[in-house]
């Protein structure tokens, strides 16, 4: 247990508000506006790539609640080590890497489902080819959520502190955070490249914090560089 730092408990608390808005918006649809599109979608904008990482699944609590309990518990702990400016950098750029990933897998992700059963099945129910409904996944694809910037967090603590012991739902013992971040980072690789029907994990968005949070890391260790600026 540890002390809620300044920048996490302000950003949970965005979470939070954008979350409120997300749900009693009723003339103005917060989702739509600050989900992140694919960039030749009529509904991107560029403001997309911050906005979309303060927007969570309205269906339930469980995506804003995983997501803020990760922010805490690991995020508490970066801020102390890096202090408050670097740590807000790091987040939100880590958030950004991981929506430049999401653009750049989208037209992978549309050819997988053009070929996946249900987009077979809804080609012959249209009557459109599979151009068409790969056309039709990028106009209509968003991404939401803080899990690209978290991972970006988890990843770089995994490299910082890789003895850190940590306790695993079904895992009797504790592990070391240099077992347990690799994994999840290798399912979310395995769960991007091998999608699966009714799969709605951004996978990409995770891989894109992970990578760009370590390699700010990385380079910063290096370089014994004090700020990233």
């Amino acid at each position: 247990m540890q002390r809620t730092t300044p920048i996490v408990l302000n950003l949970i608390i965005i979470n939070v508000l954008a979350y409120m808005a997300q749900r009693l918006f009723t003339t103005f649809d917060v989702t739509e506006w600050g989900a992140l599109h694919y960039y030749t979608s009529t509904l991107f904008k560029p403001h997309q790539f911050f906005t979309s990482m303060f927007l969570h699944d309205t269906n339930g609590f469980s995506h804003l609640l995983f997501n803020m309990f990760a922010l805490w518990m690991f995020g508490s702990f970066m801020e102390n080590y890096l202090g408050g400016k670097k740590f807000l950098l790091f987040y939100l750029v880590c958030g950004v890497g991981s929506g430049l990933l999401v653009q750049l897998t989208v037209p992978y992700s549309a050819g997988v489902f053009a070929q996946s059963a249900a987009g077979l099945q809804s080609a012959i129910q249209e009557n459109v080819s599979a151009a068409e409904i790969i056309a039709a996944y990028k106009q209509q694809y968003s991404a939401i959520g803080a899990s690209g910037a978290i991972m970006g967090i988890m990843a770089a603590f995994a490299y910082l502190f890789p003895n850190t012991e940590m306790y695993v739902m079904f895992i009797p013992i504790p592990v070391k955070a240099k077992y347990v971040i690799p994994v999840l980072v290798l399912i979310d690789l395995f769960g991007g490249l091998h999608q699966f029907a009714g799969d709605n994990i951004g996978h990409f968005a995770h891989l894109g914090g992970a990578i760009i949070g370590f390699l700010l890391v990385f380079y910063w260790n290096k370089t014994n560089r004090k700020t990233f600026y």
